[in-house]
């Protein structure tokens, strides 16, 4: 199993797609072949898992240009910092006429002055606060003013959740659900029609809390699973009406903030990722229409196999986390 696992580190690792390591694939030991064999039904179908899951991953194929984000029109939220400011920077690069928003003004003043040496076209900020529910819309009607329209809508935004075991503040969660999923709501609303003329994208940033609940994120966990709920069902209205508006669910593992790092250090025994390939991530997702993009790419086949074996789940998740109970 460990030759697997690093076979398997392997060829994901490789950047240049060297088809001799399929060699490799193929003639893999055959001891491996007489473990499986004589493996529980559940380690078979984990192993099997693991290797359409390296192959998938070594033979997809990147149907992602750059140039189709030059000059595209983007409204991003939530761009003051973390992954949202790494988005900013990205667009730039690219060529995308930006429009910022955050709820630091200063902060966003210094992510455009950036935006604007690494090549974006345009690139203007709105400081807004989406606690409140009239901010969404002011906010799409100023990107349209300034942008001309839009051709992504980007939400990203999140309120303040701290990791912790549920308190029963009720009132929060209340508070929660506005910013994170309610103001998403309106922000998609606002702007359907000027998406739908542009034959636009929008591209819902989530985790992979909102497909498995987890501890710690009782508000904040059921913030995303609303997210997904919605904006999976919405997709598939505009599917069915012909409305030419893709919908990307992005679903996040955890990440390098520096505000998820300093929540969760020494609760939880993962390693984040890097906030900057979330970034491009989501992006490439947004720009090549895909349903749902998970970042990293292995959560996939994690919430694949959380539906798949539900008898002993709970115990394995609860053994990633550092708790003791009082």
């Amino acid at each position: 199993m460990q030759n697997l696992l690093s076979l398997a580190g392997w060829l994901t690792a490789s950047e240049e797609g060297d088809y001799s390591i399929l060699a490799a694939v193929l003639s893999f030991e055959a001891s491996f072949f007489t473990t499986l064999r004589d493996m529980r039904p559940l380690g078979k179908v984990l192993c099997a898992t693991g290797i359409i899951a390296v192959l998938l991953a070594f033979f997809w194929k990147d149907t992602f240009n750059p140039e189709s984000l030059s000059g595209a029109r983007v409204l991003l939220t939530g761009a003051s910092a973390g992954i949202g400011e790494q988005m900013a920077y990205h667009y730039a690069r690219f060529g995308a006429e930006i429009l910022l928003t955050a709820r630091r003004e200063a902060v966003l003043q210094k992510v455009m002055e950036k935006c604007l040496t690494l090549g974006a076209k345009k690139v203007f900020y709105v400081p807004a606060d989406m606690s409140s529910p009239s901010e969404p819309e002011k906010v799409v009607q100023f990107a349209v003013q300034k942008l001309g329209g839009l051709d992504y809508l980007v939400l990203n935004h999140i309120g303040n959740s701290p990791f912790q075991m549920w308190n029963g503040d009720v009132e929060y969660t209340h508070w929660l659900m506005q910013v994170n999923f309610f103001s998403y709501v309106a922000l998609a609303t606002a702007a359907l029609p000027t998406l739908e003329k542009n034959k636009g994208s929008l591209v819902v940033v989530s985790s992979l809390t909102g497909k498995i609940p987890t501890p710690f994120t009782t508000s904040y966990s059921a913030t995303k699973f609303a997210l997904d709920g919605f904006f999976s069902s919405l997709r598939h209205e505009l599917i069915m009406q012909k409305r030419n508006v893709s919908v990307t669910l992005c679903i996040l593992g955890l990440i390098d903030t520096d505000t998820a790092l300093e929540k969760t250090r020494g609760k939880v025994y993962l390693t984040a990722s890097p906030a900057a390939e979330a970034a491009l991530a989501i992006i490439q997702a947004g720009a090549t229409k895909v349903q749902e993009v998970f970042y990293p790419w292995w959560l996939q086949y994690t919430c694949s196999l959380w539906v798949l074996f539900p008898c002993h789940r709970n115990q394995v998740l609860q053994s990633y986390y550092n708790y003791s109970s009082p």
